[in-house]
């Protein structure tokens, strides 16, 4: 007789008894062995006498076969039973499959297990979304609300393994370099390091708030001080943050701190760790030293100071060709110490016709979108190998030939030219619409299939400030600890402009376009942290209620000292070739921070308010009957 519930466990049932092993292990040196197996249902094929079912765990699935001269009890009719996702158990004996019917696309394709006993441990819904049949038009609204089962896709599964391999990579690289792993606290103090806080309100202290931390920054710079010459963490870290495809309030960093060391002694330790990483995750080995750029020569080249190195398109500056051109649109930018730059995309006039370039079509549209880019000219280099363009008859046929000699134009080329007053954000925009022509005109597939796969490069020298045109002021470009230039030092005894001039002693790690990690030898003395926090228009007061901490560890011989932090999620997603950080964050946030599956963030009962003496005017929303 068959059931849809669970069979009662006893001494004897199969509920109880222990796995002999995983799903995807039995081999053909396990033929004739008899095992014990749990998993989910992952396909049936009833044939009526005859049931063959695939078994699945975290591991793989083997083949299952159920007929009636070896199943025992009402077996046979718990077997036709069976539906996707049930939860079962079998005792079965290891046999080879029949020639001609091996599956050389499973491990365990060679044998299947002739079921012997059979138990349903629990049984499954009709399910929202097909795990065996998996559909890329199933939403991830769906997804994300039924996120226990879409985490069982051999493909998620594939996902959270790396995951841990990842972890275990990490940790024995720095166990061996000889770091201490830490864990730095959860409730701080609310401090600002460029992003908004998320913050827990304190009980105990009614009106006062902790703070979820960023990064564990400070607290691993005291560790310096307090003589933990090498510290790591894997640690979490929170930031209240516009969201994206590769952004999450909540993450994971590779935190590491080490003293007495310079800039190519971090490098040094972190290239050997990404080595150790790339062994032991994806079996392949890195050339070391890694690549390093200036971050002015990324800046110029590629429009980024994560450049995406795995093509080419490099941005050329067509000012000084430009200067006096005639051409009105150009020469007011230009008088006005504005700038004009360019990419030649070699043999690809042909992908670009004339009315989609147009300003008002939606090429020119996405464009903008996608760039911010609002107005660009064009030119097509023929046959002649002269430039043709709407606008090529403003130019003369001398400043025509220059402009394609000094671009290396050539037959078939097409050039997209960007103009602004701001050099900044003209190379912003066109370092965006690089990106774009090279992922939508076969540049990255071109590089991937050549076997430039990887491409890493450090960027080092940033400025240590960028001036914010809103607030009138400068900014960190990184954070507030980070250190000057040794040679620049004097500089902040400086007034204005020559903030802009100072280089920092800060790196970052990109991979094919992605910032994979940052960081930077830290301000050791106290005085020039103090210059630093006056230099951006926090006073000796103002940065004593919120670094004082900070700053006395500074006066008790704080050791010169450095390091930097990995995204550990955004690393995960460039292993496993993900576009989403969500496909490897196993209960992510959407878009708008909601977590679909617990419902979060939700109103809490008034009570709860009252208790933390918080007041709020949001209206309780209404229940759903």
């Amino acid at each position: 007789m068959t059931t849809s519930t669970p069979q009662s466990p006893s001494a004897t049932s199969l509920s109880a008894a222990k796995r002999s092993m995983y799903c995807g292990e039995p081999r053909a040196n396990n033929v004739g062995e008899t095992l014990v197996l749990k998993g989910w249902v992952h396909l049936r094929r009833d044939h009526g006498g005859l049931v063959f079912i695939d078994l699945r765990d975290r591991t793989g699935l083997v083949q299952l076969r159920i007929d009636p001269d070896h199943v025992s009890g009402d077996g046979m009719a718990q077997a036709h039973h069976l539906r996707y996702e049930y939860c079962i158990a079998v005792r079965g004996q290891v046999v080879r499959r029949p020639e001609g019917s091996e599956n050389p696309r499973l491990d365990t394709g060679a044998v299947e297990i002739v079921v012997a006993d059979l138990e349903i441990l629990a049984p499954s819904k009709p399910l929202p979304f097909q795990i065996d049949e998996w559909s890329p038009d199933t939403g991830e609204e769906i997804r994300l609300r039924y996120r226990f089962l879409d985490l069982r896709r051999p493909e998620m599964q594939r996902n959270f393994l790396m995951r841990h391999k990842l972890y275990t990579a990490t940790r024995n690289a720095m166990n061996a370099m000889g770091f201490l792993e830490f864990e730095t606290p959860i409730l701080g103090k609310a401090t600002p390091e460029g992003a908004r806080d998320f913050l827990v309100p304190s009980r105990l202290s009614p009106g006062e708030f902790y703070a979820l931390p960023q990064s564990p920054q400070l607290f691993k710079q005291l560790l310096m001080v307090s003589g933990y010459d090498r510290y790591y963490q894997i640690a979490r870290c929170f930031r209240d943050e516009d969201l994206r495809a590769n952004r999450q309030p909540e993450f994971t960093q590779i935190d590491v701190e080490m003293s007495f060391v310079d800039q190519d002694d971090v490098i040094e330790a972190m290239e050997a760790l990404v080595a150790a990483i790339w062994r032991e995750c994806l079996g392949e080995e890195l050339p070391l030293p890694l690549p390093r750029m200036d971050y002015h020569e990324a800046m110029e080249k590629y429009g980024s100071d994560k450049p995406d190195l795995r093509f080419g398109l490099e941005i050329q500056d067509l000012s000084g060709v430009l200067a006096g051109s005639g051409f009105k649109v150009f020469d007011s930018i230009l008088e006005k110490g504005g700038t004009v730059r360019a990419l030649c995309v070699p043999g690809k006039a042909e992908a670009f016709s004339n009315s989609e370039l147009r300003p008002d079509s939606k090429f020119s549209q996405n464009i903008t979108r996608e760039t911010g880019i609002k107005n660009y000219a064009w030119f097509k280099v023929n046959a002649e190998g002269k430039l043709e363009s709407s606008i090529a008859k403003f130019l003369t046929e001398e400043t025509l030939a220059s402009i394609c000699a000094h671009v290396g134009g050539k037959p078939g080329d097409v050039l997209f030219l960007v103009a602004g007053p701001e050099k900044k954000v003209v190379l912003d925009g066109i370092g965006r619409l690089r990106l774009k022509i090279g992922r939508e005109n076969g540049f990255i597939d071109e590089a991937v299939a050549a076997g430039r796969k990887w491409a890493f490069t450090w960027v080092v020298d940033f400025p240590l400030f960028e001036y914010n045109p809103d607030e009138k002021r400068f900014e960190p470009l990184h954070h507030p600890f980070t250190s000057p230039h040794p040679g620049d030092l004097h500089l902040l005894d400086q007034e204005g402009a020559a903030l802009d001039q100072i280089r920092s002693v800060a790196y970052d790690l990109a991979l094919n376009g992605e910032e994979i990690g940052g960081g930077s030898i830290r301000i050791h003395r106290q005085d020039v942290q103090e210059k630093i926090f006056r230099a951006i228009g926090i006073s000796d007061e103002a940065a004593r209620e919120k670094f004082g901490f900070l700053l006395d560890a500074l006066q008790y011989g704080a050791p010169p000292h450095g390091g930097l932090a990995f995204g550990f999620d955004r690393l995960l997603m460039l292993l496993l070739g993900e576009d989403n950080i969500r496909a490897v964050i196993p209960f992510p946030k959407t878009q708008t921070g909601t977590d679909l599956l617990t419902g979060a963030p939700s109103q809490v009962p008034a009570a709860s308010l009252k208790e933390l003496s918080i007041k709020t005017d949001v209206k309780k929303k209404e229940e759903k009957g």
